[in-house]
């Protein structure tokens, strides 16, 4: 077929992502237990009301608008009644449609709406939805996209493939909510996400972002240099007001010299820039605390699947260890680790679910080991035989039950086991937010009198933060955490006391003025959950390149 479209850069483009709502069950692989919601999801799901609640942007198809010169739509979080009444009001050439595989089913039906309302437009389908094997004859689309879709849809419309990428501005997260209360969304109070790659080259038998971007060794890099990423950044601070970024590599650390010669042009530059990464243990050694500090890393999403597991990235490193002098320096740890891995065992799982709750870090993602077409462990539990069938695509994203047969542990027991880590996390260790608090407290002591301005600008941000609307949170914490948790609250009570003996009278003022409101919203909020109360995301319409007719 001819991959390139008559129109080329004169073609009228519909990027849009799957259709809501997302946080109920329903016919089209919807599902309750998987909302849009990251951290909610997949990290806080069992703190009730003190989980961080937040959406997050298809970032992809806001990538591949940037990147094109062809009028273009970017549809986020449509209703399908805005999906049917744009593609009703506006000629499309083309409709790219993104998408993961559990909502492969809303896919089809998007596909069948634009066959019937707009029959002149060519179907791009992309997203890891196009991992599943035989997608082809599941759905009615043109094109299927593996892989990095901007340079593909550049080659289509006849554009430059080669061509810089350009970073749109995009906010991270949107309607964040905690303890039953939205936070105000105020320019530059949100970190602004930056994606300098695609793919992670550790290879991981399970990850599904390694396999679609080409497997163990690969990735597709974006920015190859610390001064492309330095640019990127000052546009984006421009433009948003930011000091904080969200980097959505799958492994930042890893590029050091890219790392250091950032690091080199903000020292120049005086930015006293933060950065939430996502990094792999070994990588994470390759530089010493002071440079992750002066880097500006405030925050590492770090796997910590089971040692006995035997994955690389975790080669030759003291995870305790690791975590507990990150934690001394101010960097929050959001942990990472797999249920039911192959050695795993009802005898045995216990103890590991103990073992990944005891390294304590701020935050605790559990998933259970899943494999998802397109991955290598999918191919090898395909060859064994011990895929389960029946197993709707909808229910494998991995927070609700196992979808092959595993050696020691039943489906239903999975299920069992991935809610027990997260109580048990939660139990023992706190809400993430309290956690969250005692990483940041002792960041601010051990660098408020730091040689490196930069350095001390990053931190008295924290203080502001510590001192005022945190500690009001803190004051609620320990109250409600009592009927979970007696000596967690007395922690956070500790917590508290160390706050107001470094932040005395705006700490004192704060929790009397907001400490019994937070309270109050958590309680209700509490109420509203247990009643089944769900959230959804704002639908979003942007054009560019639009000229009206």
């Amino acid at each position: 077929m001819n991959l390139l479209h008559p129109k080329k850069s004169s073609a009228r483009v519909l990027l849009s992502s799957v259709f809501g709502p997302y946080a109920q069950d329903d016919e089209f692989g919807s599902r309750k237990i998987n909302p849009m919601e990251l951290f909610h999801n997949q990290v806080t799901r069992a703190q009730g009301s003190f989980s961080l609640r937040m959406f997050h942007r298809s970032w992809g198809i806001m990538m591949i608008q940037a990147n094109i010169a062809a009028p273009c739509t970017v549809l986020d979080f449509p209703t399908r009644e805005a999906f049917a009444r744009e593609l009703a009001e506006y000629q499309y050439d083309v409709v790219g449609i993104s998408s993961i595989i559990i909502n492969v089913r809303k896919v089809r039906e998007m596909c069948r709406m634009v066959r019937e309302l707009s029959p002149q437009s060519v179907i791009v389908v992309g997203g890891h939805v196009a991992a599943i094997p035989g997608l082809e004859k599941m759905i009615d689309a043109d094109h299927i996209v593996r892989g990095e879709g901007i340079s593909w849809m550049r080659r289509y419309l006849g554009e430059d493939e080669h061509a810089p990428i350009k970073h749109p501005a995009i906010v991270s997260g949107l309607h964040t909510r905690v303890m039953g209360l939205r936070l105000p969304e105020r320019k530059g109070e949100t970190a602004a996400t930056l994606i300098p790659s695609v793919g992670c080259p550790m290879g991981c038998n399970f990850c599904t972002t390694s396999a679609f971007f080409g497997g163990k060794g690969k990735f597709v890099n974006f920015y190859d240099t610390g001064d492309e990423l330095f640019d990127v950044m000052c546009q984006i601070e421009a433009e948003l007001g930011v000091h904080s970024f969200f980097i959505m590599d799958e492994n930042f650390l890893l590029h050091r010299e890219r790392a250091l010669r950032l690091l080199a042009r903000m020292n120049e530059a005086g930015k006293s820039w933060e950065f939430s990464v996502f990094s792999s243990a070994n990588a994470i050694r390759k530089y010493t605390m002071q440079e992750l500090v002066e880097l500006g890393v405030s925050w590492i999403w770090m796997g910590l699947e089971s040692p006995k597991s035997g994955y690389s990235k975790l080669k030759g490193a003291d995870i305790a260890t690791l975590t507990h002098e990150l934690r001394a320096h101010g960097i929050r740890v959001q942990g990472s680790t797999i249920i039911g891995l192959e050695h795993h065992t009802p005898a045995n799982i216990s103890e590991e679910i103990e073992h990944a709750v005891g390294y304590d870090t701020d935050f605790h993602q559990f998933m259970l080991y899943t494999p998802v077409p397109g991955t290598p462990l999918y191919q090898q539990m395909s060859e064994e035989g011990r895929m389960l069938s029946g197993v709707d695509l909808a229910d494998i994203h991995g927070q609700y039950k196992f979808n092959f047969k595993h050696a020691a542990i039943s489906r239903d027991d999975s299920k069992r086991f991935l809610d027990f880590a997260f109580w048990r996390d939660f139990e023992r260790n706190g809400p993430s937010l309290y956690r969250m608090c005692q990483t940041m407290l002792q960041g601010w002591k051990r660098y408020k009198d730091h040689p490196d301005a930069r350095v001390r600008e990053r931190f008295e941000r924290h203080r502001k933060a510590l001192g005022s609307a945190y500690n009001a949170a803190l004051w609620a914490m320990e109250r409600d955490f009592r009927k979970i948790n007696e000596t967690v609250s007395e922690n956070i009570h500790v917590l508290r006391e160390q706050i107001k003996k470094e932040f005395p009278v705006v700490s004192r003022l704060s929790t009397a003025a907001l400490g019994p409101i937070l309270l109050w919203s958590a309680r209700r909020e509490e109420k509203r959950l247990a009643k089944g109360k769900t959230y959804e995301p704002p639908t979003f319409i942007e054009r560019t390149n639009w000229v009206f007719e």
